[in-house]
C-alpha cells in the first residue's frame, strides 16, 4: 500500500478532518530522498522574498474586470445585457485603451500609484473548461490534458523542494525555522505539493492551530508492513506541533495597522499580514476567494455595474488595497509580491441569464511595491460578428508569468528555471529588475511589439497561405488558435537570429472558420485575426 492510500484509508479522523482539529489541515509533509530534483538540491534561499497568491475560484469574467475601451463597440455588441456602461468605466493613468470595473476604485488608485500590473489575456493552449482540471493545470503548471499523466507536483512545490532539500526531516533549523508555505484554508491545494507530500501547512485560525496530543506516539513499530507509515505519521505529527507553536507565537507578536473590510478575503489577508510582521520567514502564502462562476445573475438588469460580479470586484479591490496598505505601515512591503489567478475566464458573448459561461483567457493582476506599473498586452480581439462559442485567445501563457516570478522575484537562474516549469517559457517584464539584480526591461506595455512584422496572405485563405514575420532574435513562437481559444497548430517554436522570416502553409486540414495567429518573441507578442475558407 502506498502512502497516499494509507493516509486516505487508515489515518484517524483527528488528523485528516480539519473540523476535528480546529481548522487545521494536516499537510506538513515534504520531499523524500527520491525527489526527481534531487540532483539540483543543496542551495538555500537567495533572498527573503514572499509571494502571496490570491485564487479567484470559479472563473473570473476578465472582460468585465478590465474593460476594452478601444474595442468597446464590439464588446458591447457581444454582451449588451451584462456590458459595463462606458461612462462608468474607471480610467487608468497612461492608457485610454482599457479601464477597470466601476467597483474597483481601490485597485484603480493602486494602479495609478504604481502598485499594480495587469497582464492581458493570460491562458494556455487547449483550454480545459472543467473547474477542477483547469485549476489543477494552473497549480501544477502542466497543461497536459490527460490528468493521469499530468505533473502531480505544484509549481511552487517544485520550487520549494529545490530551496529546502530534506524537508520535513531536516526542518525547522537555524536557516529556515518556519513553515515553508502557509495556505489560509481548511483544504490544502496542489500549488505547494512536493514529490511525495505538501510543502506547506493549511490553517484557518492561527491562535488554535494544533491542540491535540500526537495520536501516533504510542504505536509500537512492530508491524513490518506498517512501520514506514507509522514512522512517517509520528515525524509529521511532531513537526506539525512544532510549526503550530511557531505560527501562534508569530501571530501574537504583531497587530494589523491598516483597516480591513469585513469580508472573507480581507480576513485571510489580515492573517497573512500579521504572520509576516510577526517574523515568519515563510516564502509562500495562499488565500482563496470563491463565487466567480457567474453563469447567471452576474449583473443587475437595471444597472450592469452592480450585482454579484460587482460585489466580487469590490471585495477583491478593497481587500488587496488594505493588505498593501498594511505592508506599507508595517515596513514589510519590500519583501512582498501579490498575484491573482483564476482557472479560466468567461466567454465573450453573454447568455440570456444575465451571465457568462466558461471561457478561456483572462487578465491576471500582480500587486506590490516592486511590480512594473502598466498593462502588458493589448485588449482582446473581439470580432464584430460574434458567435456564442468565441473565446478570448490567450496572449500570454500563464507559465511565462510564473517564469517572471521565479526569475525576477525568487532569483531562480537557468537551467533550473526551465526544469521547474517543465520547459522553456519566456519571462515577461512584470517586476522591476532590482530585487534579483537583473537588467530592467522598459517595455512593460508591449509598445515595441508594433515593430514586429506579422502578416498573412491571402486573407481569407484556402488550401495554401504564407506567413511573414520578424523577430528581434531569441526564442520565437507562432501558434494558430481557433475561436475556442485552443491552439490547433504550432507553426514555429525555436531560437532565431534577428530578422524577417517566412512560413508557407500547404493544406493544413483545418476546418473553415475564424482563427488567430499569435506571435511571441520573448516578452513581446502580437495577435493577427485571419479567416479560412474551403
Amino acid at each position: 500500500m502506498n502512502r497516499r492510500k494509507f493516509l486516505r484509508n487508515t489515518v484517524p479522523a483527528a488528523v485528516t478532518l480539519p473540523s476535528f482539529i480546529n481548522g487545521f489541515s494536516f499537510t506538513a509533509h515534504g520531499a523524500g530522498p527520491d525527489s526527481l530534483l534531487s540532483g539540483l538540491l543543496g542551495q538555500t534561499a537567495s533572498n527573503d522574498h514572499i509571494l502571496v497568491l490570491v485564487q479567484l475560484g470559479g472563473g473570473n469574467d476578465g472582460l468585465n474586470m478590465v474593460i476594452p475601451l478601444d474595442m468597446y463597440a464590439n464588446y458591447y455588441n457581444a454582451r449588451p445585457n451584462v456590458a459595463i456602461q462606458q461612462s462608468r468605466v474607471l480610467r487608468l493613468d497612461g492608457t485610454d485603451k482599457s479601464g477597470l470595473h466601476p467597483a474597483m476604485t481601490e485597485m484603480q488608485q493602486m494602479f495609478n500609484e504604481g502598485q499594480v500590473n495587469i497582464v492581458q489575456s493570460v491562458g494556455y493552449p487547449n483550454q480545459n473548461f472543467s473547474h477542477f482540471q483547469s485549476t489543477d493545470i494552473w497549480m501544477t503548471g502542466d497543461s497536459n490534458r490527460d490528468r493521469f499523466t499530468r505533473e502531480k507536483r505544484g509549481w511552487l512545490g517544485r520550487y520549494l523542494e529545490t530551496e529546502y532539500p530534506g524537508y520535513p526531516d531536516a526542518y525547522p533549523n537555524g536557516e529556515m525555522p518556519d513553515p515553508l508555505a502557509i495556505q489560509i484554508s481548511e483544504i490544502p491545494t496542489v500549488v505547494v505539493q512536493g514529490t511525495l507530500f505538501s510543502m506547506g501547512l493549511s490553517i484557518t485560525d492561527p491562535e488554535n492551530v494544533y491542540n491535540f496530543t500526537n495520536p501516533f506516539s504510542d504505536y509500537p513499530l512492530n508491524a513490518t508492513y506498517a512501520n514506514k507509515e507509522l514512522r512517517f505519521l509520528r515525524v509529521v505529527s511532531e513537526k506539525t506541533k512544532i510549526y503550530s507553536d511557531i505560527i501562534r507565537a508569530a501571530y501574537r507578536r504583531a497587530n494589523n495597522l491598516a483597516t480591513y473590510p469585513q469580508t472573507g478575503l480581507a480576513h485571510q489577508l489580515q492573517i497573512v499580514a500579521r504572520l509576516i510582521k510577526g517574523g515568519l520567514k515563510t516564502r509562500i502564502y495562499t488565500v482563496t476567494m470563491g463565487g466567480f462562476d457567474t453563469h447567471k445573475k452576474q449583473v443587475n438588469a437595471s444597472d450592469t455595474s452592480t450585482g454579484n460580479h460587482a460585489k466580487l470586484m469590490k471585495d477583491l479591490s478593497t481587500a488587496i488595497q488594505a493588505f498593501q496598505r498594511d505592508m506599507q505601515l508595517m515596513g514589510t512591503e519590500d519583501r512582498v509580491l501579490g498575484m491573482t489567478f483564476s482557472e479560466f475566464g468567461r466567454r465573450i458573448k453573454s447568455n440570456a441569464s444575465l451571465g457568462t459561461d466558461h471561457g478561456a483567457a483572462a487578465p491576471l493582476v500582480l500587486f506590490g511595491k516592486h511590480v512594473k506599473k502598466g498593462i502588458l498586452g493589448t485588449s482582446p480581439d473581439i470580432p464584430a460578428d460574434i458567435n456564442v462559442v468565441n473565446n478570448v485567445p490567450f496572449q500570454y501563457d500563464f507559465r511565462s508569468v510564473y517564469a517572471s516570478v521565479l526569475e525576477r522575484w525568487f532569483c531562480v537562474k537557468q537551467p533550473l528555471l526551465n526544469q521547474l516549469l517543465l520547459q522553456n517559457y519566456q519571462s515577461l517584464p512584470l517586476i522591476k529588475g532590482g530585487p534579483c539584480g537583473l537588467p530592467d526591461d522598459p517595455d512593460v506595455i508591449n509598445n515595441n511589439s508594433d515593430q514586429l512584422l506579422l502578416k498573412m496572405w491571402p486573407v481569407p485563405y484556402g488550401l495554401n497561405a504564407t506567413i511573414r514575420f520578424s523577430t528581434n532574435g531569441g526564442h520565437t513562437l507562432i501558434q494558430q488558435i481557433n475561436n475556442l481559444g485552443q491552439v490547433v497548430k504550432v507553426l514555429t517554436d525555436q531560437e532565431y537570429t534577428a530578422g524577417t522570416y517566412q512560413i508557407d502553409i500547404y493544406d493544413d486540414n483545418l476546418p473553415s472558420g475564424a482563427y488567430f495567429i499569435r506571435l511571441q518573441n520573448q516578452s513581446l507578442q502580437k495577435v493577427l485575426n485571419v479567416m479560412k475558407i474551403k
